[in-house]
């Protein structure tokens, strides 16, 4: 696997490396660049098993650094039916098209930020939807199993976490202790399927470094910008991710 890994390919897995440290400072949407790098050098399947142990590495390194700024409450609510949605991603590994079930989460995704839109701008409207359980629920099962498809369920935790108006330390607080029970859990499942094996865990170590350097450029970015533009590209960087999803770019 690694030997016929090029010069230029290690460098876009580089940069895919950082991106999941980025990601994991606040930026979700960018981790569809790490997901369409190493799916387009490894292919999509056996991608997700060398980019699983990068990204517990990655939410080990962000609880580290900001974990201590967790809602615990909002955990608690999404970890349930996102554990749920995993096992229903495992289950329909070998039974469903990544691609077009890629397609119908952007499409989500996209619907979603339409009404997160609006909610900004009328907050009358729509304003009791996210304090309702069934709205945990729906998104918390789409990421479980967007995350165990395609390792792409930032985006859908980001929406989440911007509809119950969580600050931007506390999101990614939160999102960073989500994370790490999410992704542990889903070793064992992906060890089953042979996705994790020795020359999966070679390249992830090879490129485990650039994960933090990725993770402190972040937080440095994050201290610089206010709640409201952190707010404003987070969102943006949420619809770039599910333009990408559909296919449109």
């Amino acid at each position: 696997m690694i030997s016929s890994v090029t010069a230029i390919e290690w460098f876009l897995l580089f940069l895919g490396a950082m991106g999941i440290g980025l990601s994991k400072s606040g930026f979700p949407g960018v981790s569809m660049f790490h997901v369409v790098v190493y799916a387009g050098i490894f292919g999509t399947k056996e991608s997700t098993g060398i980019l699983l142990p990068m990204l517990v590495f990655g939410d080990c390194v962000a609880i580290f650094v900001f974990g201590r700024k967790a809602v615990w409450p909002q955990v608690r609510k999404l970890l349930p039916p996102t554990l749920f949605g995993v096992l229903i991603g495992w289950l329909l590994m070998d039974r469903l098209d990544p691609e077009a079930f890629k397609r119908l989460v952007g499409t989500i995704i996209l619907s979603l930020i339409v009404l997160q839109v609006t909610r900004s701008r009328k907050p009358q409207w729509f304003d009791h939807i996210p304090d309702k359980r069934w709205f945990a629920v729906l998104l918390g099962l789409l990421a479980g199993i967007t995350t165990m498809l395609a390792n792409a369920a930032g985006p859908v935790v980001a929406l989440y976490m911007l509809s119950v108006r969580l600050p931007k330390w506390e999101l990614i607080g939160t999102s960073a202790w989500l994370f790490l029970v999410l992704n542990i859990s889903k070793l064992p499942l992906s060890y089953e399927l042979g996705l994790i094996h020795l020359d999966s865990l070679k390249v992830g170590l090879t490129l485990a470094a650039a994960v933090p350097l990725g993770l402190y450029f972040g937080r440095w970015l994050v201290e610089k910008i206010s709640q409201a533009w952190f707010n404003a590209i987070l969102l943006a960087f949420t619809a770039i991710a599910a333009i990408r999803m559909i296919g449109i770019l």
